[in-house]
């Protein structure tokens, strides 16, 4: 039976006046249009626009892999709910969590400059809300940790946020896009349901992809033999179809880079990925131990970039750069283990180069770990060390 919406849900939901969908953030839901250039970025807590150096737009640009169907952009031009009514000031925290509550699809019109929202606490999907969530930041909006805490969180599981089905590890919804977005300085350290991870964000079931979006300086636990996830942690997905990250920057530049035990980006245990004209770097996976962990130490330190266990799953990479990532144990660049060695791997017109593992990878393979069916398939790419 579905559980009841926590009492801090209703709150938000109220702010919104509106249950489910088809409502305002306090604004009518029309969708806002993008700056013709870059401008300088205000940040919601201020009241001054502060000068930040324009950034390239996310993803890789000499990437030419092709993008199936399923992994487009979703339209928004006519969104459920938008957060903002064209200030600045009215991008708040609690609009950007009473949305998120509130589900479908979400679009912010906080003004034509890009804005920093920082937000006070964890905005949380509410499982009978959508079946659609999507978030669309128009390139102009970061949704901010401020340091301290994990940014956005979906969990089919979590009877908190609501038993939709019997079979909650294995359902077809919510189906949750974020697109256009940047995430920043997440944090889940310390967070203990299904094993943390995830510092900007967590998915536990449904569908998940990411489109177009930027990931920078986002942090989990540092040490732990199987918990990572600096910037994404996901744990299942609906009859294992993959999740999809699509033109998309993970780090980029010095600084820029997420860390935690392990999986400095992207984290998960029996789930697919497809990343596709995308960038990794910087990124570090800084536990010790690997995993299982060795005696007398923490364990962790695996996956610089990105970290997947479980049995069954695969991971493509295709017309991404992985670079300058670094593991303290094994795949500065990926770590791949499918315990029953039927999971797959490819690496199609990609490049991946000056990924160093400190403890361990597989010959031949320079930046990878992997234990799976057979070899990589690589095509048309570059691995070097």
């Amino acid at each position: 039976m579905p559980h009841p919406v926590p009492g801090r849900l209703v709150a938000a939901l109220a702010v919104l006046a509106l249950a489910g969908c088809g409502g305002s953030a306090a604004a009518p839901a029309t969708a806002p249009t993008p700056p013709a250039s870059p401008t300088p970025e205000f940040t919601a807590a201020s009241s001054t626009a502060l000068p930040e150096p324009a950034l390239p737009p996310p993803g890789n640009p000499d990437g030419r892999a092709e993008v199936p169907p399923e992994a487009q952009p979703v339209d928004t031009s006519d969104p459920d709910q938008v957060v903002g009514d064209g200030t600045p000031a009215s991008c708040t925290s609690e609009a950007v969590v009473a949305a998120v509550a509130a589900g479908c699809i979400i679009a912010f019109d906080c003004g034509p400059r890009p804005v920093t929202i920082t937000l006070t606490e964890t905005a949380k999907i509410v499982n009978a809300n959508g079946p659609e969530i999507v978030l669309d930041g128009g390139g102009l909006v970061t949704l901010s940790g401020g340091g301290e805490r994990r940014i956005l969180y979906m969990n089919t599981c979590d009877p908190a946020q609501g038993w939709t089905t019997s079979h909650c590890q294995d359902q077809d919804h919510p189906r949750l896009t974020v697109q256009n977005l940047t995430f920043a300085d997440g944090d889940a350290t310390g967070e203990t349901v299904d094993g943390g991870g995830g510092g900007a964000i967590f998915v536990r079931g449904g569908q998940f992809k990411v489109i177009n979006s930027r990931f920078v300086r986002n942090r989990c636990d540092p040490t732990g033999p199987d918990l990572g996830g600096a910037a994404i942690r996901v744990l299942s997905q609906y009859q294992g179809l993959p999740v999809y990250v699509v033109g998309s920057t993970f780090g980029g530049a010095p600084g820029e880079g997420g860390s935690c035990a392990n999986g400095g980006a992207l984290s998960s245990i029996g789930v697919s990925w497809v990343v596709l004209n995308s960038v990794l770097s910087h990124n570090q996976a800084i536990g010790n131990g690997a995993n299982p962990a060795r005696q007398g130490t923490p364990g962790g330190g695996s996956g610089g970039a990105i970290y997947t266990d479980g049995n069954e799953f695969t991971v493509t990479v295709a017309g991404t750069v992985i670079e300058e990532n670094h593991a303290n144990e094994g795949g500065g660049a990926i770590f791949f283990v499918s315990n029953d060695r039927t999971g797959t791997m490819r690496i199609e017109d990609s490049t991946l180069r000056r990924n160093p593992s400190d403890g361990f990878e597989t010959r031949g393979y320079p930046g990878i770990f992997f234990l799976g069916a057979a070899d990589p398939t690589v095509t048309g790419s570059v691995l070097e060390p």
